[in-house]
């Protein structure tokens, strides 16, 4: 069954399967969510549910947002974001107020994660593209240049898509297929093999692959 959730990743570290091997893998707090919509054909003409995850004080937020929350009867969240409409382990549907846990995760073995990768700034081509740099002796004077960038005649333009310096990173990144090494439903943990985008801290969210 399909399953999703929310989570802040707290860092990397390294476990010790059955075998002795080290197996590096991403910490990651997922959960509990809170079901604060439900969307559907009818209503939003899609059918997703709206989740939230952190507890926030109720202060924090703007009106329109603490309102959304007091109208669906559940705590103040940080983070909202949606996901495709899943059913609860009993084939029942999903309603306001349910929490997802990771529990939902019982007998997964492979996991997509979506986060925002580390921003790095306004870069040049070569730590953004991995140009080559020119000579650094006999008077050349290209060292960390971009080059040309265009023909002479034709097509008298830059062409589009050409790789030039520009903002890098700080973006939305998927990771598929990720191993779920361990779940923690007691202290709400996923461990998983490998590393996930985003910096300490940052907000993932965890789909079944």
């Amino acid at each position: 069954m399909a399953a999703s959730i929310l989570g802040k990743k707290l860092g990397m570290t390294q476990i010790f399967d059955e075998d002795a091997n080290v197996v590096p893998v991403t910490v990651i707090q997922a959960g509990p969510c809170v079901v604060s919509q439900v969307k559907s054909q009818d209503t939003c003409g899609y059918d997703a549910i709206q989740v939230g995850f952190e507890e926030i004080d109720e202060s924090k937020l703007n009106k329109p947002q603490a309102g959304h929350f007091k109208k669906a009867g559940v705590p103040a969240m940080r983070y909202v974001r949606e996901i495709p409409l899943a059913t609860s382990a009993e084939g029942e549907e999903i309603k306001v107020g349910d929490t997802i846990t990771v529990s939902a995760f019982e007998g997964a073995t492979t996991v997509d994660v979506v986060g925002t990768s580390k921003g790095k700034g306004y870069q040049g081509t070569i730590k953004r593209w991995n140009f080559a740099r020119g000579p650094m002796t006999h008077g050349s004077r290209n060292q960390r240049r971009p080059g040309s960038i265009g023909q002479c005649a034709y097509p008298a333009r830059v062409r589009k898509g050409l790789h030039m310096a520009g903002h890098m990173g700080d973006e939305r990144v998927t990771v598929k297929n990720l191993k779920l090494v361990r779940i923690d439903p007691e202290q709400n943990l996923m461990l998983i093999k490998g590393a996930v985008p985003g910096p300490k801290n940052a907000l993932v969210e965890i789909h079944t692959a």
